[in-house]
């Protein structure tokens, strides 16, 4: 994918496909750390798409969680709800693709 921006039927199909994905990931006080982020970004390698719960005791607002992860991982934050929030990046290794995003429009 050349533009990594997605579009707003990209960005629905991803929330379809999210609807009945489990939280793989929880966050809590121990907040983001490297090895956190290290974890994140080999499941997105594997998966491209997953869920991520914040606790009670998480410190970050989903907001401020998803730009962090983004940041480091390269992801893109497909949807935040409450306390929990979407993430997808494309498989960097053409055998680990398996979500085939709707094309852009021209």
């Amino acid at each position: 994918m050349t533009d990594t921006t997605l579009n707003s039927s990209q960005r629905a199909y991803l929330r379809s496909l999210a609807n009945t994905l489990p939280a793989i990931f929880q966050l809590g006080k121990g907040g983001i750390n490297e090895n956190f982020i290290a974890q994140i970004d080999d499941v997105l390698e594997v998966r491209e798409l997953i869920k991520i719960s914040l606790l009670e005791t998480c410190e970050l607002t989903v907001k401020e969680t998803a730009d962090e992860i983004c940041a480091a991982t390269g992801a893109q934050s497909v949807q935040m709800i409450g306390r929990k929030l979407v993430l997808y990046r494309q498989a960097h290794e053409k055998e680990n693709r398996k979500i085939n995003l709707p094309r852009k429009q021209k």
